[in-house]
Protein backbone atom coordinates (compact mmCIF):
# COMPACT_ATOMS: atom_id res chain seq x y z
CA UNK A 1 0.00 0.00 0.00
CA UNK A 2 2.72 2.87 0.84
CA UNK A 3 4.33 1.45 -2.32
CA UNK A 4 1.08 2.39 -4.75
CA UNK A 5 0.90 5.60 -2.14
CA UNK A 6 4.49 6.62 -2.87
CA UNK A 7 4.03 5.40 -6.61
CA UNK A 8 1.05 7.76 -6.84
CA UNK A 9 2.92 10.79 -5.21
CA UNK A 10 5.68 10.57 -7.82
CA UNK A 11 3.83 10.37 -10.71
CA UNK A 12 2.13 13.19 -9.69
CA UNK A 13 5.23 15.52 -9.20
CA UNK A 14 6.68 14.74 -12.29
CA UNK A 15 3.46 15.50 -14.03
CA UNK A 16 3.53 19.03 -12.32
CA UNK A 17 7.42 19.33 -12.76
CA UNK A 18 6.55 18.62 -16.69
CA UNK A 19 3.59 21.09 -16.60
CA UNK A 20 5.64 23.84 -15.26
CA UNK A 21 8.36 22.93 -17.91
CA UNK A 22 5.52 23.58 -20.35
CA UNK A 23 4.70 27.04 -19.03
CA UNK A 24 6.43 29.85 -20.80
CA UNK A 25 7.32 33.46 -19.06
CA UNK A 26 7.83 35.67 -22.22
CA UNK A 27 9.59 38.68 -21.64
CA UNK A 28 9.04 40.01 -25.27
CA UNK A 29 6.77 39.25 -27.90
CA UNK A 30 4.43 40.77 -30.37
CA UNK A 31 0.18 40.32 -29.39
CA UNK A 32 -2.22 41.01 -31.81
CA UNK A 33 -5.36 42.53 -30.15
CA UNK A 34 -9.02 42.68 -31.62
CA UNK A 35 -11.34 45.71 -30.73
CA UNK A 36 -14.87 45.32 -31.00
CA UNK A 37 -17.76 48.17 -30.91
CA UNK A 38 -20.75 47.17 -30.19
CA UNK A 39 -21.92 50.10 -32.81
CA UNK A 40 -25.58 49.23 -32.47
CA UNK A 41 -25.91 50.14 -29.29
CA UNK A 42 -23.48 53.04 -29.33
CA UNK A 43 -26.26 54.71 -32.31
CA UNK A 44 -28.89 53.54 -30.48
CA UNK A 45 -27.92 55.35 -27.10
CA UNK A 46 -27.05 58.72 -29.52
CA UNK A 47 -30.97 58.34 -31.07
CA UNK A 48 -32.65 57.96 -27.97
CA UNK A 49 -30.95 61.03 -26.66
CA UNK A 50 -31.67 63.41 -30.07
CA UNK A 51 -34.75 64.88 -30.65
CA UNK A 52 -33.76 65.25 -34.26
CA UNK A 53 -35.71 62.68 -36.44
CA UNK A 54 -32.75 62.18 -38.93
CA UNK A 55 -30.75 60.38 -36.24
CA UNK A 56 -33.32 57.63 -35.69
CA UNK A 57 -33.09 57.58 -39.38
CA UNK A 58 -29.65 57.17 -39.51
CA UNK A 59 -29.66 54.21 -36.96
CA UNK A 60 -31.69 52.52 -38.76
CA UNK A 61 -29.40 52.86 -42.18
CA UNK A 62 -26.52 52.09 -40.50
CA UNK A 63 -28.14 48.94 -38.88
CA UNK A 64 -29.46 48.11 -42.56
CA UNK A 65 -25.60 48.46 -44.06
CA UNK A 66 -23.40 47.50 -41.49
CA UNK A 67 -22.77 44.84 -39.63
CA UNK A 68 -23.33 45.15 -35.28
CA UNK A 69 -19.85 45.12 -34.50
CA UNK A 70 -16.98 47.24 -35.92
CA UNK A 71 -13.59 45.53 -35.32
CA UNK A 72 -9.92 46.63 -35.66
CA UNK A 73 -6.93 45.12 -35.08
CA UNK A 74 -3.74 46.09 -33.46
CA UNK A 75 -0.58 44.78 -32.26
CA UNK A 76 1.15 45.12 -28.60
CA UNK A 77 5.21 44.69 -29.25
CA UNK A 78 6.49 44.67 -26.48
CA UNK A 79 10.31 43.79 -24.70
CA UNK A 80 10.96 43.91 -20.86
CA UNK A 81 9.96 47.13 -19.59
CA UNK A 82 9.07 48.54 -23.02
CA UNK A 83 5.87 48.64 -25.02
CA UNK A 84 4.86 50.06 -28.08
CA UNK A 85 1.27 49.84 -28.90
CA UNK A 86 0.21 50.09 -32.72
CA UNK A 87 -3.20 50.52 -34.59
CA UNK A 88 -3.52 48.73 -37.59
CA UNK A 89 -5.66 50.47 -40.56
CA UNK A 90 -9.26 49.10 -41.58
CA UNK A 91 -8.94 47.94 -45.41
CA UNK A 92 -12.56 49.84 -45.49
CA UNK A 93 -15.05 51.95 -43.25
CA UNK A 94 -18.20 51.05 -42.25
CA UNK A 95 -20.97 53.52 -44.46
CA UNK A 96 -23.24 55.97 -42.59
CA UNK A 97 -22.07 59.51 -41.47
CA UNK A 98 -22.02 58.91 -37.60
CA UNK A 99 -19.08 58.57 -36.54
CA UNK A 100 -18.17 57.99 -32.62
CA UNK A 101 -14.47 58.27 -31.58
CA UNK A 102 -14.34 56.05 -29.00
CA UNK A 103 -15.28 53.66 -31.98
CA UNK A 104 -11.88 54.63 -33.76
CA UNK A 105 -8.18 53.64 -32.74
CA UNK A 106 -6.56 57.31 -32.70
CA UNK A 107 -3.34 56.85 -30.60
CA UNK A 108 -0.22 54.96 -30.71
CA UNK A 109 1.38 54.57 -27.44
CA UNK A 110 4.44 53.80 -26.13
CA UNK A 111 5.19 53.02 -22.15
CA UNK A 112 8.36 53.02 -20.96
CA UNK A 113 7.76 51.27 -17.92
CA UNK A 114 10.69 51.31 -15.90
CA UNK A 115 10.83 55.17 -15.75
CA UNK A 116 6.94 55.41 -15.78
CA UNK A 117 7.05 57.98 -18.89
CA UNK A 118 4.43 57.40 -21.75
CA UNK A 119 4.77 58.86 -25.21
CA UNK A 120 1.32 58.85 -27.64
CA UNK A 121 0.95 60.22 -30.77
CA UNK A 122 -2.90 61.09 -31.14
CA UNK A 123 -4.86 61.73 -33.91
CA UNK A 124 -7.69 64.05 -33.33
CA UNK A 125 -9.87 64.97 -35.77
CA UNK A 126 -7.78 67.00 -38.57
CA UNK A 127 -4.63 67.38 -35.52
CA UNK A 128 -2.01 65.15 -34.66
CA UNK A 129 -0.91 65.61 -31.24
CA UNK A 130 2.42 64.14 -29.26
CA UNK A 131 1.43 63.15 -25.94
CA UNK A 132 4.26 63.00 -23.42
CA UNK A 133 3.65 62.82 -19.29
CA UNK A 134 3.44 60.27 -16.43
CA UNK A 135 2.22 56.75 -17.27
CA UNK A 136 -1.47 57.10 -16.18
CA UNK A 137 -1.87 55.33 -12.41
CA UNK A 138 -4.79 53.18 -12.13
CA UNK A 139 -6.17 51.57 -8.41
CA UNK A 140 -7.39 48.45 -9.59
CA UNK A 141 -9.23 46.00 -7.73
CA UNK A 142 -8.18 42.43 -8.10
CA UNK A 143 -10.77 39.70 -8.19
CA UNK A 144 -11.10 35.62 -7.90
CA UNK A 145 -12.32 35.51 -11.39
CA UNK A 146 -10.57 34.22 -13.88
CA UNK A 147 -10.76 33.31 -18.29
CA UNK A 148 -8.23 31.96 -20.76
CA UNK A 149 -7.83 34.40 -23.25
CA UNK A 150 -4.75 33.66 -26.33
CA UNK A 151 -4.16 30.23 -24.18
CA UNK A 152 -3.11 31.98 -20.90
CA UNK A 153 -5.10 32.28 -17.88
CA UNK A 154 -6.03 35.52 -17.03
CA UNK A 155 -7.60 36.95 -13.63
CA UNK A 156 -9.74 39.95 -13.56
CA UNK A 157 -9.20 43.23 -12.06
CA UNK A 158 -11.65 45.90 -12.19
CA UNK A 159 -10.80 49.89 -11.76
CA UNK A 160 -12.47 53.69 -12.90
CA UNK A 161 -10.11 55.65 -15.00
CA UNK A 162 -11.42 59.42 -16.44
CA UNK A 163 -13.76 59.88 -13.18
CA UNK A 164 -16.31 57.95 -15.04
CA UNK A 165 -15.31 54.87 -16.98
CA UNK A 166 -15.41 51.50 -15.87
CA UNK A 167 -13.32 49.00 -16.89
CA UNK A 168 -12.76 45.30 -16.69
CA UNK A 169 -9.32 43.85 -16.95
CA UNK A 170 -8.15 40.54 -17.43
CA UNK A 171 -4.35 39.91 -16.75
CA UNK A 172 -1.73 36.71 -16.50
CA UNK A 173 1.32 37.02 -14.91
CA UNK A 174 2.66 34.59 -16.94
CA UNK A 175 3.59 37.44 -19.58
CA UNK A 176 5.76 39.52 -16.91
CA UNK A 177 5.36 42.80 -18.14
CA UNK A 178 3.18 45.64 -16.62
CA UNK A 179 1.50 46.70 -20.31
CA UNK A 180 -1.89 46.18 -22.19
CA UNK A 181 -3.42 47.57 -24.99
CA UNK A 182 -3.95 51.50 -25.53
CA UNK A 183 -2.45 52.89 -22.26
CA UNK A 184 -4.35 50.58 -19.99
CA UNK A 185 -1.66 49.36 -17.52
CA UNK A 186 -0.33 48.65 -13.95
CA UNK A 187 -1.25 45.18 -13.44
CA UNK A 188 1.28 42.18 -11.65
CA UNK A 189 1.22 40.86 -15.66
CA UNK A 190 0.22 41.51 -19.18
CA UNK A 191 -3.07 42.60 -19.96
CA UNK A 192 -4.88 40.09 -22.52
CA UNK A 193 -8.29 41.80 -22.39
CA UNK A 194 -10.20 45.08 -21.63
CA UNK A 195 -13.85 45.59 -21.76
CA UNK A 196 -16.00 48.99 -21.03
CA UNK A 197 -19.46 47.30 -20.39
CA UNK A 198 -21.24 51.23 -20.50
CA UNK A 199 -19.42 51.80 -23.75
CA UNK A 200 -19.85 48.64 -25.57
CA UNK A 201 -16.02 48.14 -26.45
CA UNK A 202 -13.61 45.38 -25.61
CA UNK A 203 -10.17 44.68 -26.73
CA UNK A 204 -8.72 41.09 -26.18
CA UNK A 205 -6.29 39.37 -27.45
CA UNK A 206 -5.99 37.04 -30.01
CA UNK A 207 -2.65 35.80 -30.15
CA UNK A 208 0.78 36.15 -28.54
CA UNK A 209 4.30 35.35 -30.03
CA UNK A 210 6.88 34.62 -28.44
CA UNK A 211 10.46 36.34 -29.18
CA UNK A 212 13.00 38.45 -29.53
CA UNK A 213 12.62 42.27 -30.38
CA UNK A 214 15.00 44.15 -31.67
CA UNK A 215 15.71 47.63 -30.45
CA UNK A 216 14.59 49.08 -34.00
CA UNK A 217 10.88 47.39 -33.40
CA UNK A 218 9.82 49.85 -30.34
CA UNK A 219 10.22 53.17 -32.22
CA UNK A 220 8.51 56.28 -29.66
CA UNK A 221 5.88 58.24 -31.83
CA UNK A 222 7.99 61.43 -32.61
CA UNK A 223 5.72 63.18 -34.77
CA UNK A 224 3.02 65.70 -33.55
CA UNK A 225 2.58 68.68 -31.39
CA UNK A 226 3.82 68.05 -28.07
CA UNK A 227 2.05 68.51 -24.99
CA UNK A 228 0.85 66.57 -21.62
CA UNK A 229 -2.60 65.03 -20.38
CA UNK A 230 -3.52 68.52 -19.17
CA UNK A 231 -2.67 70.42 -21.90
CA UNK A 232 -4.61 67.83 -24.18
CA UNK A 233 -7.62 67.86 -22.53
CA UNK A 234 -7.72 71.91 -22.64
CA UNK A 235 -7.05 71.73 -25.95
CA UNK A 236 -9.74 69.05 -26.71
CA UNK A 237 -12.32 70.68 -24.71
CA UNK A 238 -11.96 74.65 -25.85
CA UNK A 239 -12.30 72.99 -29.72
CA UNK A 240 -15.21 70.83 -28.70
CA UNK A 241 -17.29 73.58 -26.50
CA UNK A 242 -19.94 73.74 -28.57
CA UNK A 243 -20.31 69.82 -29.19
CA UNK A 244 -22.68 69.79 -26.16
CA UNK A 245 -23.10 65.86 -24.82
CA UNK A 246 -21.03 64.31 -27.65
CA UNK A 247 -18.07 66.68 -26.77
CA UNK A 248 -17.93 64.58 -23.20
CA UNK A 249 -17.81 61.46 -24.98
CA UNK A 250 -15.36 62.75 -27.77
CA UNK A 251 -12.86 64.17 -25.14
CA UNK A 252 -12.83 60.30 -23.12
CA UNK A 253 -12.13 59.00 -26.31
CA UNK A 254 -9.34 60.63 -27.24
CA UNK A 255 -7.97 60.63 -23.55
CA UNK A 256 -7.77 56.84 -23.54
Amino acid sequence: MKNIITIALSLLISLSTIKAQNVRFPPAGVIEFEKSTNMYAIMKKAADKSSENYMREAYDNYKKNNPQFKVLQSTLTFSNDKTLFTPIAPAENPRGFFNDPMSEQNSTVYNDLANGLLTAQKKVYEETFLLKDSIRRINWKLTSEVRTIAGYECRRANAVILDSIYVVAFYTDKIPVSGGPESFNGLPGMILGVALPHENITWFAKTVTDKSIPVTELKVPAKGKPMDYKTLKTTINSALKDWGDYAQAAIKAFML
